[in-house]
């Protein structure tokens, strides 16, 4: 595909998602056309999905209609929005993307990583990142900066996935240093607990020298 697909991950709390929006704005003063999108949701239909699996009230929901729902989430967005960008030669930013569902839900949930990788491979067409950026924080500090942020005061008003015990967010964060290990071409692991500044400038050198490496425009 003529494009680039640029994936942001960590446990929550992590900052990615300012991360993703500066190098966006970044990216768009130098004349590229840039599509953000995030996971789960992104389209009419997944943004659907993306409130029954976030919603505190739903603690039923089963282990595997969680993967599911994840996996159906991705595949109308990747197909909808993130394939058809790619083949018009556009740059997309997903806040999230299949290693999370390895880290949250293999990991997190303890099912089989072999399972996990299959219904992903399915639901995305194989679409894999061309480059990855991993923002690493401890389970601890992330869960103060969710409770923070938005004037968030108590553990009550975080999502179903954030109000999971901190030996969840332990494992979740243990999936992440795996991936990273396992895939250091792709993965760049950085340090969250640095300033927004600091790390969106190793993101944006890390970034001009692999778009000039890897990709010409259109």
């Amino acid at each position: 595909m003529k494009g680039l697909f640029i994936t942001f991950e960590g446990p929550d709390g992590s900052g990615k998602t300012t991360q993703l929006q500066l190098l966006a704005n970044y990216l768009r003063e130098q004349g590229y056309d840039v599509v953000t999108t995030r996971e789960p949701g992104g389209t009419h239909i997944s943004d659907q999905i993306r409130k029954i699996l976030l919603d505190p009230n739903h603690l039923e929901l089963k282990n595997q209609t969680e993967i599911l729902l994840y996996a159906a989430s991705r595949a109308q967005l990747v197909h909808e929005l993130i394939i058809p960008a790619l083949e018009q030669g556009k740059i997309v930013l997903c806040d999230r993307y299949i290693d999370a569902s390895i880290a949250y839900q293999s990991y997190g949930l303890g099912i089989d990583k072999e399972i996990v990788e299959e219904i992903n491979r399915f639901a995305s067409s194989q679409l894999q990142p061309n480059r990855t950026y991993l923002l690493y924080i401890s389970p601890e500090l992330g869960r103060e900066r969710m409770i923070k942020r938005n004037n968030r005061e108590f553990d009550s008003d975080l999502d179903r996935i954030e109000q999971k015990d901190i030996e969840y967010h332990e494992r979740v964060y243990q999936g992440f240093s795996v991936l990273a290990e396992e895939y250091p071409n792709r993965i760049l692991k950085i340090d969250a607990n640095k300033s927004i500044e600091m790390i969106f400038e190793v993101i944006k050198k890390d970034f001009e020298k692999f778009l000039n490496m890897n990709w010409k425009e259109g």
